[in-house]
């Protein structure tokens, strides 16, 4: 009978529901930024929609122990952080005058956007240290 004994530690299912939630809550942001800015995201709506799904499928790997996507999920957190930190003073500088706005107000999707900013970065550091935890370790025990 195989065991995993790395996943059993308290400290391995606190990474392990941390990067879900993580995930999960990016996701839900990202959604409502989408829909609350449809028609202003000319290029980038294809975009979000392949990062929701994509950060919707990794917490689905990663909540059934998968350690072969923590660092994709750190790497996607890495670029989506990125375009967080260059989008947010446009969403701001939307919210004067001249400026047709999105069913959610500018300054709301600005204040979404940069929340995602420390998300991405508290992402990246328990994607990365849910990677040393070695959650594939097995151990053969007798039945």
């Amino acid at each position: 009978m195989l065991e995993h004994p790395n996943r059993r530690k308290a400290a391995s299912k606190l990474t392990r529901a941390a990067v879900v939630g993580l995930l999960l809550v990016t996701a839900l942001l990202m959604l409502v930024i989408s829909v609350g800015a449809w028609e202003t995201l000319m290029g980038a709506r294809a975009l979000q929609v392949v990062y929701i799904a994509l950060y919707v499928l990794i917490a689905f790997f990663v909540a059934r122990w998968s350690r072969g996507v923590l660092p994709v999920a750190a790497a996607l957190g890495m670029i989506l952080m990125i375009f967080a930190i260059v989008s947010v003073p446009g969403w701001f500088a939307r919210a004067k005058d001249g400026f047709t706005d999105p069913p959610i107000p500018s300054d709301v999707v600005g204040l979404l956007t940069a929340i995602i900013v420390p998300l991405q970065l508290l992402l990246i550091a328990f994607a990365l240290r849910g990677f040393r935890q070695a959650w594939n370790v097995e151990v053969e025990r007798p039945a």
